[in-house]
């Protein structure tokens, strides 16, 4: 019996949906996921997501969430690690695109992030993405600016303002980074 050829097949959101283990779906090609991420990075996870939560108690539209699918078509569903998403109505995964996606690279995910969940991001018309490079302490924010992202800085120690979102809300980057200025996580 010869090798499946995994790269011939083309799969779609309903083979997606009874795979085990963690994958996304690119177009209709299976990307498995790299192992649970480094403690550095749920860390930074968790400080995101607390930080925008606390800023969403007068806003019922909103929520943050982290690692949920974000069907975007029948052949390709991502997992961003953070979302702001405002006004879904879809328990199962994200429908609609959200108004802010946060990503933060690894190694193994990099040029992923970079690249491929980049442009796709810019295509669906997410207000925000921002990229968090753990090993710098480091985030570039991109903004949608028409029909492409325009790079709004690289963020160590400073504060910006998601201005145009249902909620403003903000990330306070020397808040996010503090606990990993001086320590090895």
């Amino acid at each position: 019996m010869g090798a499946l050829k995994l790269e011939n097949l083309h799969y779609t959101y309903e083979d997606y949906k009874l795979w085990k283990g963690d994958w996304e779906l690119f177009d209709g090609i299976a990307v498995a996921m790299s192992p649970a991420p480094m403690r550095k990075h749920q860390s930074i996870a968790s400080e995101i997501i607390y930080s925008i939560r606390e800023q969403l108690d007068d806003c019922e539209l909103c929520e943050v969430l982290g690692e949920v699918d974000y069907k975007i078509d029948e052949d390709t569903v991502l997992r961003p690690d953070i979302v702001l998403t405002c006004g879904e109505e879809n328990d199962a995964y994200l429908t609609k695109a959200p108004e802010i996606i946060l990503e933060i690279i690894s190694k193994s995910t990099a040029k992923r992030d970079e690249v491929y969940k980049f442009d796709i991001y810019e295509a669906e018309k997410v207000k925000y993405y921002v990229i968090i490079y753990p090993d710098d302490l480091r985030a570039k924010i991109y903004k949608l600016d028409d029909k492409k992202y325009d790079k709004q800085g690289d963020f160590f120690r400073e504060s910006y303002l998601f201005e145009e979102t249902t909620c403003n809300v903000k990330l306070d980057f020397e808040k996010v980074f503090k606990r990993f200025r001086n320590k090895k996580v």
